[in-house]
C-alpha cells in the first residue's frame, strides 16, 4: 500500500495540476501577489509543495496518454517496438507508421507534444524561481536549496529538448515582456547550459535518499542526469566525455545511500514500486490521483487486446496496439528471464484459467495466442506480436496504472559506467559490471550470466533487414561496433522509453532496416522543430532536412 508520505507527494503534484499551475503565462494579479507577500510565511513543507509545480510536466512529457510523448517516440521509432495498424484501428492517419518508417513531418504530434510539454515544465520552474527570487513568495530558510532544485529540474527539461531537437531557445526568465521571442541556441550551447546548471547547483541539493526525496532531484538524481549528458556528449557536441561519465556514475556507486540492484528485476516495475532500492529518480503515478487521460499511465490499455480484460479483471477493456518487433525478440537467449517476465506471449487466459479467444477480424472466435510474428506496420491481426509486460498489471486496474515510472535506476548507472569503460579500452572491467546486471536474469543457467570483454567487443546478434509481407532482406548486425553491448542495453532496458537514444549513440538508428523501416536520412536523428513554432518565431531556424 502506498505510504502516507508517498501519497502526499502524488497529491502535491496533482494539486498543481488542478489549480492551474501548468499555465505557460506569468502571474499578473497584483492583489494576489500582495496577499502572498503579506500573509504567506512558507514552511519547508510549503516550499516542497511549491516545487511540485515544476515536476508535474514530467508525467505527460514522458508517457502522457495523448500518445506522442518521449516514451512512444523513443520506442516506436526504434528496432524494438511498433504500433501496427490493427483490426480495430491504430492507424490514426498514418502517424505511427510514419514514426516507424522515419517519415515524420513538422506537423506530427511527436515533435509538438515533446516541445510543448518540455517548455511547459521550464515555464513552471521559471515562474517559481521568479516568485522566490523576487520575494513574491517570501522565504528565508530553504530558499537557496529550493531554487537550486528548481534549476536542476529545469535542466532536466532541457535534456529531452537537447536530445530530440538540438538547437533550441534557452529561457531562464519568467518576467518577460509581451511579444518576447527567444533566440535559438546551438546544441552545444544547450548541452553546456544543462551541465553548468547541474554542476553549479548540485552541492545545494539534498544528499538524502529516502521518501522525503523520492520523485525529486536530490544529489544522486543530479549525478545520474549528468552521467546521461556525458554519455551522449559526442552526439550532442562532437566531443566525448567518457571519463566524466564514469566519475558521475562512481559518485552514485560510492554514495553509501543504499542504491543496489533488486534481486529480481521485476521488483522495480511492480505496482507498489516506490520502495525499490534500485530507483534513483521516478515519475510518480497513482490511479486515484492521476486518473485523467493526459497524465495516466495507460500502457496496459495500449498493448493488450480487449479479451485480456478478464485476465486482469480490468475496469475497462484494453485497446490493443503496441507490440514487440519480432526481430528484437529473436535476439534474446531462451534462458534469459527477461524474455518471459517482460513479454506477454502465447495462449492468453482469464483470471480463472479459461482460454481466451479473439474478438475481431480473422481471429474473431479463434484462440488468442500472441505469436512472435508480424506482417508489417501496415496491418496485423490480434495475435500478432508479443505484448508489453515489464510493468506489473494489477488485478482490477483502472485505465491508469499506479506503477511509478523509473526514469533513472541503478542498473543504468552500472551500464553507463560499463559503456564508458568499454569505449575507453577497458573491456574486461566493463564485462564485470555487465555480468553483475545479468546475474539476476539467468537463475536456471547461471553460467550464461557471465560475459567477457571479448564478447562485448563483438557485433550485435540482431538480424537487421526488412522483414514484412512485402520484402525480406538480411543485413545482420555483426558490423556494429560494440554491438553486443547495444544488445545488452536492449535486453535490460526494453520498454523503458530510451531505445532510440541508444541506437543513435551506436550509429544504428539511421543506417539499419527492421520490419517495415528502411534508412531515411541521417538527419532523422533529430526531430523537426514544430512548424507552428518556426512560423511564430522568426529567430528559429528549422533543423536540417525538414
Amino acid at each position: 500500500m502506498k505510504t502516507k508520505i508517498y501519497r502526499a507527494i502524488i497529491r502535491t503534484f496533482c494539486f498543481c495540476l488542478l489549480t492551474g499551475t501548468l499555465s505557460c503565462t506569468k502571474l499578473e494579479d497584483e492583489n494576489y501577489s500582495a496577499i502572498i507577500s503579506d500573509e504567506f510565511n512558507p514552511t519547508s513543507e510549503d516550499l516542497a509543495n511549491l516545487v511540485g509545480a515544476g515536476y508535474v510536466s514530467w508525467r505527460p512529457l514522458m508517457i502522457g496518454r495523448s500518445n506522442n510523448s518521449i516514451y512512444r517516440t523513443n520506442e516506436i521509432s526504434s528496432d524494438e517496438l511498433v504500433i501496427p495498424a490493427r483490426p480495430n484501428g491504430w492507424d490514426d492517419g498514418g502517424m505511427y507508421r510514419r514514426v516507424h518508417e522515419h517519415k515524420w513531418t513538422t506537423d506530427d504530434l511527436n515533435s509538438t507534444e515533446i516541445w510543448n510539454r518540455a517548455y511547459q515544465g521550464i515555464t513552471n520552474c521559471n515562474r517559481v524561481i521568479y516568485q522566490l527570487e523576487s520575494g513574491i513568495i517570501p522565504a528565508s530558510e530553504g530558499r537557496d536549496a529550493t531554487i537550486a532544485e528548481l534549476k536542476v529540474l529545469r535542466a532536466s527539461y532541457y535534456y529531452p529538448l537537447c536530445d530530440f531537437f538540438g538547437n533550441v531557445p534557452i529561457i531562464t526568465r519568467f518576467d518577460l515582456p509581451d511579444g518576447f521571442l527567444p533566440e535559438q541556441s546551438t546544441r552545444k550551447q544547450v548541452y553546456d547550459f544543462i551541465v553548468k546548471e547541474i554542476t553549479d547547483n548540485l552541492p545545494l541539493l539534498s544528499d538524502k535518499n529516502d521518501q522525503t526525496t523520492y520523485g525529486k532531484f536530490n544529489q544522486w538524481a543530479a549525478h545520474t542526469l549528468l552521467a546521461k549528458m556525458y554519455l551522449n556528449a559526442e552526439v550532442y557536441t562532437g566531443t566525448v566525455a567518457w571519463d566524466k561519465c564514469i566519475q558521475e556514475c562512481d559518485a552514485v556507486i560510492n554514495s553509501g545511500k543504499g542504491f543496489v540492484l533488486e534481486p529480481d528485476q521485476k521488483s522495480v516495475f511492480v505496482t507498489e514500486n516506490e520502495n525499490s532500492k534500485e530507483i534513483i529518480f521516478a515519475i510518480p503515478f497513482d490511479e486515484k490521483y492521476t486518473p485523467d487521460w493526459e497524465n495516466a499511465f495507460t500502457i496496459h490499455m495500449e498493448t493488450l487486446q480487449p479479451s485480456n480484460q478478464s485476465t486482469y479483471n480490468f475496469q475497462s477493456a484494453p485497446w490493443g496496439g503496441i507490440c514487440a518487433i519480432p526481430q528484437f525478440i529473436d535476439t534474446f537467449d531462451p534462458d534469459d528471464k527477461r524474455l518471459t517476465n517482460n513479454w506477454i506471449q502465447g495462449q492468453q487466459y482469464s483470471s480463472n484459467g479459461t482460454p481466451l479467444k479473439g474478438t475481431m477480424g480473422v481471429t474473431n472466435g479463434q484462440p488468442l495466442i500472441y505469436v512472435n510474428e508480424l506482417p508489417g506496420v501496415d496491418g496485423s491481426d490480434e495475435i500478432h506480436g508479443f505484448r508489453l509486460g515489464k510493468f506489473e498489471f494489477k488485478q482490477g486496474a483502472l485505465v491508469g496504472l499506479s506503477n511509478d515510472f523509473p526514469l533513472f535506476r541503478y542498473a543504468d548507472i552500472l551500464m553507463m559506467k560499463a559503456e564508458a569503460l568499454l569505449r575507453t579500452g577497458h573491456a574486461d572491467e566493463a564485462a564485470v559490471l555487465v555480468t553483475q546486471v545479468r546475474q539476476r536474469n539467468f537463475s536456471s543457467n547461471p553460467s550464461k550470466a557471465v560475459v567477457t570483454g571479448g564478447q562485448l567487443l563483438q557485433g550485435s546478434v540482431y538480424d537487421y533487414g526488412l522483414r514484412n509481407h512485402l520484402a525480406s532482406t538480411h543485413e545482420g548486425g555483426t558490423d556494429i561496433t560494440y554491438g553486443r553491448f547495444l544488445d545488452e542495453l536492449g535486453w535490460e532496458f526494453t520498454q523503458e522509453g530510451r531505445r532510440r537514444q541508444d541506437l543513435i549513440r551506436f550509429g544504428v538508428f539511421t543506417t539499419k532496416s527492421w520490419l517495415s523501416h528502411s534508412p531515411n536520412g541521417n538527419y532523422r536523428t533529430l526531430l523537426p522543430i514544430p512548424r507552428v513554432e518556426v512560423n511564430k518565431n522568426p529567430n528559429l531556424t528549422q533543423n536540417t532536412g525538414y
